[in-house]
């Protein structure tokens, strides 16, 4: 370790955030592809059976394989936020950004958040299950971000 020279300043930390989806789901997914596959094996004999099993335990698989390659689903940094959408990246910079805010609904006694992050051409939406994070703290630390405060 060198030693601090006189009137050097310590480098600028970077601020970068990432939300992740919830290893919960990604294994409530797996499973869910998992039980496919036995139903699959126990109905060899019906070729209907068998083949809506297989297609059904496929679906969920390349579902759960989403969440293990794409974990990240929000990062942002003092250039701009990276979003996952459907399966791949963008990067989207402040600049574009219209508005985040976070939606609240409540339906038939059930209440649910999501994050839009508005771009004007394109709206992403991430609920509390990818993000790992309640949804109010994500909107906040983005606003943070982005004003530098």
């Amino acid at each position: 370790m060198r030693p601090a020279t006189p009137g050097a300043q310590a480098p600028q930390q970077l601020t970068t955030r990432e939300w992740r989806v919830r290893p919960a789901l990604f294994a409530g997914k797996a499973a869910l592809a998992a039980l496919f596959l036995l139903v699959a094996l126990v109905n060899t004999a019906d070729p209907t059976r068998l083949a809506v099993s297989v297609l059904a335990a496929l679906l969920v698989a390349a579902w759960a394989a989403r969440d293990a390659i794409l974990k990240v689903r929000v990062a942002a940094d003092a250039a701009g936020v990276t979003v996952v959408s459907g399966i791949s990246r963008r990067q989207l910079p402040w600049g574009e950004i219209e508005r985040i805010k976070l939606d609240v609904r409540s339906r038939l006694g059930l209440r649910s958040e999501l994050m839009e992050i508005d771009t004007g051409e394109q709206i992403y939406l991430f609920s509390q299950n990818e993000l790992s994070a309640p949804v109010a703290e994500v909107v906040e630390d983005l606003r943070r971000i982005r004003t530098g405060r």
